[in-house]
């Protein structure tokens, strides 16, 4: 059996591990050559690394005699989801989702995009810790909250110079590889003084509850930004034993 399977996601690489030590051929393909540092070795596994439009996809999945496409991006790479999707139907390759659990529900504040969680933000006393990634920060670096803004995104070139880019002070950001513990993030609201914590709805794989329990021992508002949609698929363990039944 071979599978393509496009994810940077955590557990994009665990199930490439998996099925790799089982005997499958994999082709990881993930969008930086960071996410590439990250990824794991084994038999028949060989990454691809770079962002792919459309039209890419469709050629390596038409040129590669797959199985079966997986997509294992992030739950808010919808764009990217779309593309895959897409370019599996075009190509007859059968298409699978890997999805994280069901979103998560509570008493925070929640806001349907980034601009609406800045907006919240706005509205709220202190500093904020950013913990959403470099890529949408734009809507929080306007003046009166930019100043306030402590994003914590990953440890490469490309994000850091996002946030300086964007004229969060140099001082304000953190550069870190996730998942964190709730005690990592507890540290970081009392470093920073942060009195509003914002994060997407990644779910434990993301260390959602973490920020959860930290913001809270930490007296701090919870900005939540909802998921661009509800999805249909398969869990981490279900895709891999759907997959490992098929290649015996």
């Amino acid at each position: 059996m071979k599978i393509l399977l496009f994810g940077g996601t955590t557990e994009g690489r665990v199930l490439a591990q998996r099925l790799s030590r089982a005997g499958v051929d994999v082709v990881l393909s993930v969008a930086t050559g960071y996410g590439a540092a990250l990824a794991p070795e084994g038999p028949g596994l060989r990454v691809i690394a770079g962002r792919m439009e459309e039209g890419e996809m469709e050629a390596l999945m038409g040129a590669g005699a797959f199985d079966y496409v997986v997509d294992a991006t992030h739950p808010y790479a919808a764009v990217v989801t779309r593309n895959v999707r897409a370019a599996a139907e075009r190509t007859g390759v059968p298409y699978l989702r890997l999805v994280r659990e069901g979103a998560p529900e509570g008493d925070w504040l929640h806001a349907p995009d980034m601009a609406g969680a800045a907006a919240l933000a706005a509205e709220l006393p202190g500093n904020v810790l950013l913990t959403t990634g470099a890529k949408e920060l734009a809507p929080f670096a306007v003046p009166g909250l930019l100043e306030r803004c402590f994003p914590r995104v990953l440890p490469n070139l490309g994000s850091l110079g996002r946030c300086l880019e964007l004229g969060f002070p140099a001082a304000h950001v953190v550069c870190m590889q996730g998942p964190f513990s709730k005690e990592l993030d507890l540290a970081l609201l009392r470093q920073f003084g942060a009195r509003v914590l914002v994060t997407k709805a990644s779910g434990g794989v993301g260390g959602f509850w973490e920020k959860v329990e930290a913001a809270r021992e930490a007296g701090c508002a919870l900005i939540v930004v909802d998921r661009p949609a509800a999805e249909t698929g398969l869990s981490l363990d279900e895709m891999e034993s759907f997959l490992l039944e098929g290649s015996r």
